[in-house]
């Protein structure tokens, strides 16, 4: 909870509101721009700690809860323990000091002071930036050459300039509050790139940054992978096709003379019923023969 102080702090803000009625008073909002991990104080009045009454800081960040640093009468509180303090310069002069600041500090910073004479009230919406990642290259393509200036993961987005006139393409992205801008120039191939650049510029830097583009040597790998790729198939196909040559003369002399026992085989099973047939009529053949020898013998006796 912010300050217990009760009837001081009434009575400090019915003081205030006759400061403020009788004199004075000035508001002012404002869009701060601070560099990741420096160090920020923010200020939203000029009056010394002398002529100081009352200063209030409430601070809206995006993903935190809303939270306060004051002070009153001498006395000060701080319900946001983050980091963030009141201080005072040698002079006097209050501000609220955020040490290494980042991301997690962006938000509204909304004050309000109270001196001898009148108050002020200030907001400043602060944002952290981040440089981006620079890079740039050229390239031949068809009879142009392409050169390309590219700033990677920047907050907010990089402006890319460059210092020949041509055909100017430019790409803008972004994710998370990141952006990355990526700035193409076609150029005829006959004309000179030796003294080409591109202009980086970003809020995080006091001066823009000069890239020269080098020329982009020509990638052989995607064509060494397919050379390999070829060897190998062809190596494989070779193989193969030796194997078969080894193995099909084989199977052509062996393929007759197993169809040739397949078909003895075949006609061995065949014939064997009429064999047996032959073994079941054999005997009555026998016995008929004997049957006419004895009829024979009979008719002799009788003659």
């Amino acid at each position: 909870m912010f300050f217990s102080l009760a009837p001081m702090r009434d009575a400090m803000w019915i003081y205030a509101v006759f400061t403020f009625l009788l004199s004075e008073a000035w508001s002012m909002e404002v869009d701060s721009h601070f560099n990741q991990g420096s160090e920020v104080n923010l200020t939203c009045s000029n009056e010394t700690r002398k002529e100081m009454l009352f200063i209030r800081w409430k601070i809206e960040l995006k993903n935190k809860k809303t939270c306060q640093i004051g002070s009153i009468d001498g006395r000060s509180d701080d319900d946001c323990k983050d980091g963030k303090s009141l201080r005072n310069t040698s002079s006097g002069l209050s501000y609220l000091h955020i040490p290494n600041i980042s991301e997690t500090d962006e938000g509204k910073y909304d004050c309000d002071s109270t001196y001898t004479g009148g108050n002020d009230h200030h907001v400043i919406h602060v944002t952290v930036t981040v440089p981006p990642s620079v890079s740039a290259w050229m390239y031949h393509q068809d009879n142009k050459v392409v050169a390309v200036c590219k700033a990677e993961r920047g907050k907010p987005a990089a402006n890319i300039s460059w210092n020949h006139v041509g055909n100017v393409s430019s790409v803008k992205s972004g994710s998370n509050g990141y952006f990355t801008v990526e700035s193409r120039l076609e150029l005829l191939e006959e004309m000179d790139t030796e003294n080409l650049s591109c202009a980086v510029s970003h809020p995080s830097w006091k001066r823009e940054r000069i890239i020269v583009p080098k020329l982009q040597k020509a990638d052989h790998s995607l064509r060494l992978y397919a050379l390999i790729v070829g060897v190998i198939i062809v190596i494989s196909a070779g193989f193969l096709f030796f194997a078969w040559r080894k193995i099909m003369p084989f199977s052509l002399l062996t393929y007759p003379l197993v169809t040739r026992r397949c078909r003895q085989s075949d006609t061995t099973q065949s014939k064997s019923p009429p064999a047996e047939e032959v073994e079941e009529v054999e005997p009555y053949a026998s016995y008929v023969q004997r049957v006419n020898s004895i009829y024979n013998s009979s008719a002799d006796l009788f003659t």
